[in-house]
């Protein structure tokens, strides 16, 4: 059984959380309706622009780091990490980007460079500014898609389904594939 400090605590933490998803009961349900979505959306994140969508389903960590553009819309299963640290780097999506279902962009990683200590205990690299994800105007990610810190996806670039992206993608250019390379 909940005991009640234990339902107050979880309360308080669903408040000030800055995050969304459907871990985080107190908001998730206003995902749901659009009008509320918005409004939800408008307190969260850096920048939620006009016409832009945040699905049920979709996570987003540290909403506070995150711009989201005019009509982009996060579907279920994205999700969108920027890196909490009071430094870290954040996530734009500039306006008109398609962006499929299960997109995961991860703007940090966990140290791993002790092969004695188990890397959970490990922690985080400093922060950088050159972790941040940008995504240019116009763009398409496809379902599946992962986008790694410090990539840049230019402007009308194409990321294929399930593609992982550790490399910068030039403006128009379609990046496929499991190590995301580069074609046309």
């Amino acid at each position: 059984m909940v005991g009640p400090g234990e339902f107050i605590g979880r309360i308080n933490f669903w408040r000030q959380a800055d995050r969304l998803g459907p871990d985080i009961l107190l908001t998730h349900w206003r995902l749901h309706f659009k009008s509320q979505m918005r409004i939800l959306c408008k307190s969260k994140f850096k920048y939620f622009g006009d016409g832009a969508e945040f699905r049920p389903g979709a996570y987003a960590e540290s909403c506070s780091k995150i711009s989201i553009g005019k009509d982009v819309v996060i579907r279920p299963g994205t999700y969108l990490f920027a890196d909490p640290s009071p430094n870290g780097a954040g996530i734009t999506i500039e306006d008109g980007v398609l962006i499929g279902s299960g997109v995961h962009f991860y703007t940090c990683n966990h140290r791993f460079s002790n092969p004695d200590i188990p890397i959970i205990d490990q922690g985080y690299p400093p922060p950088t500014d050159n972790d941040k994800i940008i995504v240019r105007k116009g763009s398409w990610i496809g379902a599946g898609a992962i986008i790694l810190p410090g990539v840049e996806i230019g402007e009308n670039a194409i990321i294929g389904a399930g593609t992982v992206v550790n490399k910068s993608v030039p403006r128009g250019k379609v990046c496929v594939g499991s190590r995301g390379r580069l074609m046309s």
